[in-house]
């Protein structure tokens, strides 16, 4: 098996140039700490989301986060983790997870772009797009827990009610 190294890449094909550029036509605050890091904020429904890319060229692979804007005390972790698995069970694509440091639930996917001719720009859409809706559709289930005392089932199963008609 050959690897290839940093210097076989050229700059068009690292794609956070791409989602830097998606980035400023939607008017999101974003920093490019490096050429491999990029930290955006957008405001969503229900908080804001701070998303995190890393772009590593030697496995050409992109990290991504997307944080939710809360925070979870000790005491409420355990039950959070059981929502966390149960959460799992139901993605397709990415996971979620508990960033231990700051204690912030969060969407994480990495996308290996091997063999590709760089990474476009719907693609990154999508990924940004479909995070940004899985944390949506969870987001009140992390509510129910920290705020509401319902267990992992119950935020669930709150949160997975489909509503009939209009209001």
């Amino acid at each position: 098996m050959t690897f290839m190294t940093a210097e076989d890449y050229d700059s068009y094909s690292n794609p956070l140039d791409v989602m830097e550029d998606i980035v400023r036509s939607n008017e999101w605050l974003c920093d490019r700490s490096s050429e491999d890091e990029l930290l955006v904020e957008m405001s969503g429904r229900w908080c804001d989301y701070r998303m995190f890319f890393v772009w590593r060229h030697e496995v050409k692979a992109l990290y991504y986060t997307c944080s939710l804007d809360m925070k979870v005390v000790p005491e409420k972790r355990t039950e959070i983790n059981e929502l966390l698995s149960q959460i799992n069970e139901r993605m397709w694509f990415g996971h979620f997870e508990l960033c231990s440091e700051a204690g912030t639930p969060m969407f994480r996917h990495t996308m290996l772009t091997r063999g590709w001719n760089g990474v476009s720009a719907e693609q990154l859409e999508d990924l940004v797009e479909i995070a940004v809706n899985e944390c949506e559709r969870f987001y009140p289930a992390f509510q129910y827990v920290l705020w509401a005392g319902y267990n992992a089932s119950q935020a669930i199963e709150a949160t997975m009610l489909d509503p009939i008609g209009e209001a």
